[in-house]
């Protein structure tokens, strides 16, 4: 580290730490390292892209004179952001990026063939070119951070993952091509579509991978029948090694759009170039689509992907805060993953939430905030009630752990927890008897519904129990 770039950035710190609270200074400020100091410039380094996006958004006023306080009106600052490099994961590397000069995610020395149009007739470019005949080079449209390093694997996705892992080690070789998958909004298919293509590219440097949704894939038709060049837009599709399509049921009703994708995916498939695609609903759901496409879809495997448990949830918050440089208590990461439940963008959305209101407010990150945040986010996004919540809600009541609740003992305080979870679980959850026996203790459907029966007796005939029982009710209804 260049000692004067050392004494510099701890005479900003000073005056920085003065001007916001503890817990952003601690958040924010404290993970940064200095780097150099040259020509009145500063280097300091980033844990991450999301840190830099976010010094640059809240405190770049802040940096801006307390640089120019130390180094004077020339005085400028420069970020280095820590970055897995994709081709050596055993070394980080960093991009030197100046403040408020971000660049643009489309690379301006690709020439691209088609164009789209938006309304004010501005040419957005697509992602690729046709050099000729020979080598097709391709901007694959990949987003690095959707690798499989950070694909958090749990009982809710490992079938998927397992499947795209073998297509990665030997893409248009396996049994599952095409790979199919599908789930409702948020819960991680277009990362693991980005991870397959990373993955393959990573691993066949040579293969070209191209990512693209079916909206983008729809306009670029649009445009080459405009323009008379279907063929090369065939043409082109034909030679990818690799063609990720996401949200195929956007293509629903586009008939002369489905008739080209049909022909591109027999190409491709005769082939053994290979093909994931993702949608919303399982092939046999989508309406609007051709039946010689639905049973096409049908030919290699079709997995899905369901709402992460609440082991899962939790790797995905501490994944997410460790890749971004960030800390933030157990107890408020345990409180998020206990209650948001539905999707991992809502999940992800909340603990950006709790961080933003911690630094724009000058407050420290507490249970108590992220309780007040927690519930106007789940308000406001249909809250859905699950076992894991009840279960949290009822074991925090009574004092107890979940371990303890769902242990074997025959404690009277344990057991009432537990017919009280259970109670609540079926009153609140879609679950079956089996299903809520199964997560309160492994027991079976016959103790649940003796549970419910014993919880609805004391709430008919004791009164200090039926005050447990409603003050429990407006906790879980929060």
């Amino acid at each position: 580290m260049n000692n004067n770039a050392k004494v510099v950035w701890g005479n900003c710190l000073k005056v920085i730490k003065d001007n916001i609270n503890h817990q952003s200074f601690k958040t924010w400020f404290e993970p940064i390292t200095p780097l150099k100091l040259e020509d009145n410039v500063l280097t300091i380094q980033v844990p991450s892209q999301f840190f830099y996006e976010w010094l640059e958004e809240h405190y770049i006023n802040l940096l801006k004179k307390t640089i120019k306080k130390e180094l004077g009106q020339k005085g400028r600052l420069e970020y280095s952001i820590v970055m897995e490099d994709s081709q050596n994961k055993q070394s980080p590397v960093s991009i030197v990026i100046p403040p408020s000069n971000r660049a643009d995610t489309i690379n301006p020395d690709v020439n691209m063939p088609f164009a789209i149009k938006n309304q004010n007739s501005k040419v957005i470019p697509d992602p690729f070119i046709i050099p000729g005949i020979q080598k097709v080079r391709v901007n694959s449209q990949l987003v690095e951070r959707y690798s499989f390093d950070n694909f958090i694997e749990g009982d809710c996705n490992r079938l998927a993952r397992a499947a795209g892992l073998a297509i990665s080690e030997n893409p248009g070789k396996t049994a599952f091509n095409p790979l199919f998958i599908y789930s409702k909004v948020g819960l991680g298919k277009s990362h693991l579509a980005h991870a397959i293509g990373l993955e393959v590219r990573n691993r066949f440097p040579e293969k070209t991978v191209l990512y693209v949704t079916a909206d983008q894939f729809f306009s670029q038709y649009i445009e080459s029948v405009r323009n008379n060049n279907q063929n090369d837009f065939t043409n082109f599709y034909q030679l990818i090694d690799v063609l990720i399509i996401d949200d195929i049921h956007f293509l629903s009703g586009k008939e002369k759009t489905q008739d080209v994708f049909f022909h591109i995916f027999n190409q491709l498939h005769q082939k053994s170039k290979q093909l994931v695609i993702t949608s919303d609903k399982s092939p046999v759901e989508i309406d609007g689509m051709e039946p010689r496409l639905i049973s096409r879809f049908k030919w290699g495997l079709t997995a899905d992907l369901q709402p992460p448990d609440l082991e899962t949830r939790t790797a995905i918050l501490q994944r997410r805060l460790y890749n971004d440089g960030i800390t933030m208590p157990e107890n408020v990461i345990e409180y998020l993953a206990y209650s948001i439940t539905s999707n991992i963008r809502e999940l992800e959305g909340a603990m950006i939430s709790v961080l933003a209101q911690a630094s724009l407010n000058k407050k420290e990150i507490t249970l108590e905030l992220t309780k007040q945040i927690v519930d106007h986010f789940i308000k406001n996004t249909n809250k859905e009630i699950s076992i894991d919540y009840i279960q949290k809600t009822v074991s925090d009541y009574f004092g107890l752990t979940i371990e303890e609740m769902n242990s074997k003992t025959r404690k009277r305080n344990i057991v009432q927890a537990r017919q009280l979870s259970m109670y609540f679980a079926k009153m609140h959850t879609k679950a079956s008897l089996t299903a809520i026996g199964l997560q309160c203790g492994n027991k079976d459907h016959a103790t649940v519904l003796h549970a419910c029966k014993t919880v609805q007796n004391l709430i008919d005939t004791d009164k200090e129990f039926r005050a447990y029982v409603a003050e429990l009710e407006k906790k879980i209804k929060l």
